[in-house]
């Protein structure tokens, strides 16, 4: 589990609901413990979550700091403690999952058009406004403690705007050299993330967050916490080429950006070495690709493409 609304809560990693009396909570955890642990046959990751859901409401102190929303009541081993895997990240309050401030620094960034994460942010308010009930007010629904108490689809349509949002503010690290244009209009095909233009070539980007590990398995990318039917990568295919047949512009190459946490390596190729479908990418791993380590030889027109864009590219 990291900090991300598309994690499974600790209750739903032990199977049981949030309501659930301390007696049935310590049965759920020897279970599931029993059934993942490694010596038994078990999954060396689930068992590890399984510890790290118990941290966190394994204890009557533990378990009221996590349903109020406080934190590093787990022992000091929680979310920001030595195994939690999330030093260095912003506190899971409000201001987390909130849309992000404008900067204010002057350092040189990329070109920027579009917003990114904002049509995931309005389909997950939507959603969200739709589970607490049409004539109820929600006083915020960014409070982390609401959050948590949704269904893991609606925590999950907010961490798809996190995870673009992400995708944005590394790529406007990159500097003036480059251009990104975000929630493009893809037509039937629904939107694409981003469009990134490089010295290196025009990149077709895709953000997103499953809230736990993925792998790639004949030519697509597949975990436990896809819905049923979900082909990330040939959904990313069918959008670019939405966007390319749009604009007559070509694609350099198509990329998958997930968390550092959902997959092992920091780029993995899908499909062909020679004919690449598309690139899975670590997050702390864009900037690297994107500044041509996996790009193929040669180098593309920035002006020309930048300027066709402009004049054709529609957002949604």
């Amino acid at each position: 589990m990291t900090d991300s609304p598309a994690d499974a809560t600790p209750y739903e990693v032990l199977g049981v609901p949030a309501t659930a009396d301390d007696d049935a909570l310590r049965r759920a955890y020897r279970r599931a413990a029993r059934e993942s642990h490694p010596d038994l046959g078990g999954d060396a990751q689930r068992f590890r979550r399984v510890q790290l859901a118990w941290e966190r409401i394994g204890t009557p102190a533990a378990r009221r700091a996590y349903d109020t929303g406080s934190r590093g009541a787990s022992n000091g081993t929680g979310p920001f403690g030595a195994s939690g895997s999330s030093a260095g990240r912003p506190d899971t309050g409000r201001d987390a999952y909130a849309p992000p401030s404008s900067r204010r620094d002057t350092r040189p960034r990329a070109r920027s058009h579009g917003h990114p994460g904002g049509r995931s942010r309005e389909v997950f308010l939507q959603a969200e406004r739709e589970w607490v009930g049409l004539g109820d007010p929600i006083e915020d629904p960014y409070d982390p403690t609401l959050i948590r108490s949704a269904p893991r689809h609606i925590r999950r349509l907010l961490g798809e705007a996190l995870a673009e949002e992400a995708t944005a503010s590394i790529v406007s690290d990159m500097g003036i050299g480059v251009t990104v244009w975000h929630d493009l209009d893809a037509g039937a095909e629904g939107k694409l993330d981003h469009a990134v233009l490089t010295p290196s070539g025009l990149w077709a980007v895709e953000s997103i967050d499953w809230g736990a590990p993925v792998r790639i398995e004949h030519g697509d990318v597949v975990g436990e916490t896809l819905a049923p039917g979900e082909r990330p990568v040939k959904e990313l295919v069918r959008a670019a080429r939405a966007v390319q047949k749009q604009t007559r512009v070509r694609f350099t190459g198509r990329l998958l950006v997930v968390p550092d946490s959902a997959v092992e390596v920091d780029v993995q190729l899908v499909g062909s070495p020679k004919k690449p479908t598309a690139l899975v990418v670590r997050r702390s791993a864009l900037g690297q690709v994107l500044n041509g380590v996996w790009s193929p030889p040669g180098s593309v027109d920035v002006f020309e493409i930048r300027d066709r864009l402009q004049q054709t590219v529609r957002f949604v």
